[in-house]
């Protein structure tokens, strides 16, 4: 049997109803005076009927309206790039389409892809836009944002990806700019092909003009990454150059070469605070920067950055800590390492000095994290009313929720059973696991029945004996109504052992469909969360082609009184994309740690797997701050954090006191910065002036003309150079590169282009697959749920018309029968 849903009756002008009470009263004054209570009551009816007609009454339906003609708009990337694919892609795709629906025709060429902005420019709500492209976009607005403008305007993007057919090698160099006087140095040299196939070249890489490495390699993959190291023995203006040469399959030359300027300074001035200077903390410091060893602040102004190793706040007077805000508030760095003295154990908590911290040194109670299970409907229902893409598209887009880096997470598919999609809770600090859950997700298949209580069922195993926040989110069209009982029994049982639960419901094509509505025309899916929660808060309804908003606060739970430090505890990167973490690559354990909770404003960018901050930094005032809360790693058997500093874990060192540094370079003279760039794009100068006030000149390689700069503050300046010559540059002294045109770096198909187009809505192709199956997809797209009003104002009147008449049809039935009752007296 199905279930019709109740469609609640709303007014245009409902304040014109309050004329029925004066109406009312007025009837029973006339009743209590003994006026015929019949025709009273007839009369306040009709009456009552007119106002409500008066008060403009009507109802909300759901109108299902399709185009069978949906109108395309195909953008060809037919840049340079695009040489490696196959000619003509695009147009094929055009005349496919142009003969069977309105579809016009977007061409993108020469050396600059402006995907992202082609899609803004033709994202108009009415049509759809197909893009023929290698997804390399390397102009203009990001490919990301403009896909989620066009995702706001309710414009779906699909994507056809062309066959590659020719392979080609490109090269960098990657590493920092500003390196320091005799210190080794590492940089990485990324060689990339378009293709999956097994490549040999020779590498050549040159330290001004002295080879420093060369080889024969060997790569299969899509990337590799060659290491190299070197001392710059030399101040000032310095460049790297890597040259790759093919062996073979390699279409342009012009990426197989790149240079790289590097400015060398003078080792920057820190100060280090240490109870003991042979930690390998301070080894590393003191290879890498000129330090002072001290405990006394009188003479920081001339220093970068300060260290504080282990200091009790016993050793601070309040002198000195006003002297370090002082210090960092003017621009200057900050880094607090841990240890047995520090932070909870060095009486930080609620002091003075720990206003300048990006903590507090009050213990975080750890108790297993985040642990959230997706349950996905995947039944017969959600393909037949347009609900699955959206369904799975919202799963990716939680799965992809920075929020949720240090959570485990589990999907469970429900249909005709409840199907285990991740092998049980999933750690999605990992990029591999993220990557894997989101595959699997879109090779979900549809099954046939809705069974929310078999996906529940499971979950309820997972999350048994689980601790921390225990969170389940379903994401359904709503059509539970089969199990709903047994689902809610569930349900009940998990909420009482503390699981909170979500419920996204997805608007199907067709809303009425059998089992979304009960007998009193609610909706299951809310009554669902409303009966678990007692609220609606966890409850989103939206439309097809939308993402919930799911906020999800910190699960830090407090109080705890004492560190954990029985370990080994894994280390990872949290934040990935901070100058402190990227391109370290972080793999090692440390066996203790402060435990401490990161303020509001704080980012946390290396925790240990159970969720504890190992480095934390914000800025105070114009300055930064590091807490590292692990230790220098001295001694044999308490030490915590000795592998931290040896291998590719002692960049995390420099990193973290470069990044409170700020600017290694000393404040005098003209202070030039800009990096390097690529042909035909523009370069970003800032300068900032230090000697004496006035616009600085620039020149670029001795030309006569100066660079055109303009004021952006005090002795600081701004401005830009567009280069089309592949060289090394000379900006005053100041070295630049300027590299191949940014059309050839990324070479071959993009691999994260997939994910971008399902993840807001879309659909990949292949060229064959788009002419077969895009315009059915595009008319399915086109088909849309609109609510409209209908008027019932006349039947209103007709009702009231109809009640008059038929009243004074029984009034005269009843005199002709009084009538003729007379007469046969």
């Amino acid at each position: 049997m199905v279930s019709l849903p109740f469609i609640p009756l709303s007014f245009e002008h409902p304040e014109i109803i309050l004329l029925i009470v004066p109406l009312i009263i007025a009837a029973l004054y006339l009743i209590h005076k003994g006026t015929n209570t019949r025709i009273i009551e007839s009369r306040v009816i009709i009456i009552s009927l007119l106002i409500l007609a008066l008060a403009s009454p009507y109802i909300t339906v759901s109108e299902t309206r399709t185009d069978e003609n949906p109108n395309l708009v195909v953008i060809s990337d037919e840049t340079s790039s695009m040489q490696l694919f196959e000619d003509g892609t695009g147009e094929r795709i055009y005349e496919s389409m142009a003969s069977k629906t309105p579809t016009s025709m977007v061409r993108l060429t020469g050396e600059k892809t402006n995907l992202g902005d082609a899609i803004i420019q033709n994202s108009g709500g009415d049509n759809q836009i197909v893009i023929v492209t290698d997804g390399n976009n390397n102009h203009g607005e990001s490919l990301e944002s403009a896909l989620e403008f066009a995702d706001n305007t309710g414009t779906n993007v699909y994507a056809v990806q062309p066959e590659l057919e020719t392979n080609d090698l490109s090269v960098q160099i990657k590493g920092d700019k500003t390196v320091v006087l005799n210190n080794e140095n590492q940089f990485e040299i990324v060689v990339s092909q378009a293709m999956d196939k097994k490549i040999k070249y020779d590498l050549e890489v040159y330290a001004n003009e002295t080879l420093i490495r060369s080889g024969t390699f060997t790569q299969s993959g899509r990337e590799k990454t060659i290491d190299v190291k070197y001392t710059f023995e030399s101040l000032g203006a310095n460049h790297l150059r890597a040259v790759i040469t093919p062996q073979s399959g390699d279409i342009d030359s012009v990426n197989n070469r790149f240079y790289k300027s590097v400015y060398v300074i003078s080792k920057p001035n820190i100060q280090l605070t240490a109870n003991n200077i042979d930690s390998p903390l301070s080894r590393i410091l003191y290879d890498l920067y000129d330090v002072t060893a001290s405990s006394n602040f009188s003479n920081i102004e001339n220093k970068k950055a300060v260290i504080l190793d282990n200091q009790h706040i016993n050793t601070l007077s309040q002198n000195e800590v006003e002297k370090l805000k002082n210090y960092v508030t003017d621009g200057n760095g900050l880094v607090v390492v841990g240890g047995d003295q520090s932070y909870s154990f060095g009486g930080y908590l609620n002091s003075s000095f720990e206003e300048l911290l990006p903590v507090t040194s009050k213990p975080t109670k750890w108790t297993g994290g985040r642990n959230i299970v997706l349950v996905l409907d995947v039944s017969q229902s959600t393909a037949a009313h347009g609900t699955q893409s959206n369904i799975l598209g919202n799963a990716v887009n939680l799965i992809q929720n920075e929020n949720l880096r240090d959570a485990n997470l589990g999907v469970i598919a429900f249909g005709t059973e409840g199907e285990d999609v991740s092998n049980g809770l999933v750690y999605l600090g990992i990029p591999s696991n993220r990557e894997r859950l989101e595959n699997k997700i879109r090779n979900l298949k549809t099954e046939t029945d809705t069974s929310l209580n078999l996906g529940l069922s499971v979950s309820q195993e997972w999350l048994q004996g689980e601790t921390g926040k225990l969170e389940v989110i379903v994401i359904s069209d709503g059509a539970i109504g089969s199990s709903y009982q047994k689902s809610l029994d569930i349900a009940n049982d998990m909420k009482k052992k503390g699981v909170n639960f979500y419920f996204v419901n997805i608007e199907p094509s067709d809303p009425s469909i059998e089992g979304r509505y009960d007998n009193r025309g609610d909706l299951y899916a809310k009554r669902f969360i409303t009966e678990i929660e007692g609220t609606t808060d966890t409850y989103f309804q939206i439309q097809r082609d939308q993402r919930a908003n799911l906020v999800f606060e910190d699960s830090d739970i407090p109080d705890d009184e004492d560190i954990s430090d029985s370990g080994p505890f894994p280390v990872i990167e949290y934040n990935s994309n901070h100058f402190i973490t990227r391109d370290i690559n972080i793999t090692g354990n440390v066996s203790g740690y402060n435990d401490i909770t990161p303020k509001a404003g704080a980012q946390r960018l290396v925790i240990t797997t159970n969720g504890k901050p190992i480095v934390t930094s914000w800025r105070f005032g114009l300055g930064r701050v590091v807490s590292y809360t692990t230790d220098n790693g001295y001694g044999s058997g308490n030490r915590w954090a000795s592998q931290m500093y040896s291998g590719n874990n002692s960049k995390l060192t420099s990193k973290m006191v470069n990044w409170a540094i700020g600017n290694p370079r000393a404040e005098e003279g003209i202070v030039l910065n800009a990096p390097d760039g690529w042909s035909g794009t523009p370069v970003e100068l800032s300068l900032t002036r230090y000697d004496e006030r006035g616009l600085p000149s620039l020149q670029l390689d001795d030309r006569d003309e100066n660079i055109e700069l303009s004021v952006t503050g005090e002795n600081t300046y701004e401005g830009s150079i567009t280069v089309d010559k592949i060289s090394m540059h000379d900006i005053s002294g100041y070295p630049v590169a300027v590299n191949y045109a940014l059309e050839y770096r990324d070479v071959g198909f993009n691999e994260n282009l997939p994910t971008l187009i399902k993840t807001h809505g879309g659909k990949m192709y292949k060229e064959q697959e788009a002419r077969a199956l895009l315009l059915d997809d595009a008319k399915e797209s086109a088909t849309k749920t609109v609510q409209t009003p209908f008027d019932l104002k006349m039947y209103f009147i007709l009702t009231a018309l109809g009640l008059f008449l038929l009243e004074i049809v029984l009034r005269r039935v009843r005199e002709i029968r009084e009538y003729k009752n007379t007469e046969n007296e």
